[in-house]
């Protein structure tokens, strides 16, 4: 009987994390936190160029967000790999309080203070009604680590949202939240950022890469 992997001889984890094509909303430059949000054709189109991409990739497994903009996204891949979609109820993205559906400039001018305060910092001080962007970190962040440790060795696409996977890296990688706006000022709609977990400690390999040029 073989003995049971220890930290040193456990394969790592390979994440392949996502945000989901892009939305109405998005192409608005409005905020889009729980609300569900159709894709834009554009938005469908890309879900398509990450579905070629995952036919490619020897994935073992799809996570999705459970808003529907991730999981519509995610569905060309599940097509083109077999695999079935496993929705993940911690990868739902942040809730933005009086920001959902708003632009920045819209917030200015009725929340000018607010607004102000979250430009500064954003983990410090969330927008009225909005969650907590270092409990939002911390619960992502914990469903990552739970997916790497299930699946030793795996290869896993996982679908989701902008906000949240910055707040997620900067949690992971030892970034304080409160500079995720600046360090990471945002995540194109399906591209890839590759995180490699090993024994439960994450390493970033890459960031923001388009699917025709990701491995």
């Amino acid at each position: 009987m073989n003995p049971a992997p220890t930290p040193l001889t456990q394969e790592p984890a390979t994440l392949f994390l996502v945000r989901h094509g892009e939305t109405v909303w998005h192409a608005e430059n409005r905020y889009t936190g729980v609300s569900d949000i159709e894709l834009t054709p554009r938005g469908v189109e890309q879900a398509g160029e990450l579905g070629i991409w995952a036919g490619g990739a020897r994935l073992d497994a799809i996570v999705t967000s459970p808003l529907g903009r991730a999981r519509r996204t995610a569905e060309p891949a599940v097509r083109t790999t077999g695999l079935t979609a496993v929705v993940e109820p911690e990868l739902a993205e942040i809730d933005f309080g009086v920001a959902e559906g708003r632009t920045l400039a819209e917030l200015q001018a009725s929340h000018p203070r607010e607004t102000a305060a979250f430009v500064s910092d954003p983990a410090a001080h969330p927008l009225p009604g909005g969650e907590d962007p270092k409990a939002a970190a911390g619960r992502g962040a914990a469903a990552l680590l739970r997916l790497a440790d299930a699946r030793p060795g795996g290869r896993v696409l996982v679908v989701a949202h902008n906000t949240l996977f910055r707040l997620v890296l900067c949690r992971l990688l030892g970034i304080p939240e409160s500079a995720y706006r600046r360090v990471l000022p945002g995540i194109r709609n399906c591209a890839i950022t590759e995180v490699r977990v090993t024994a439960g400690q994450p390493a970033l390999l890459s960031y923001n890469v388009p699917t025709d040029r990701a491995s």
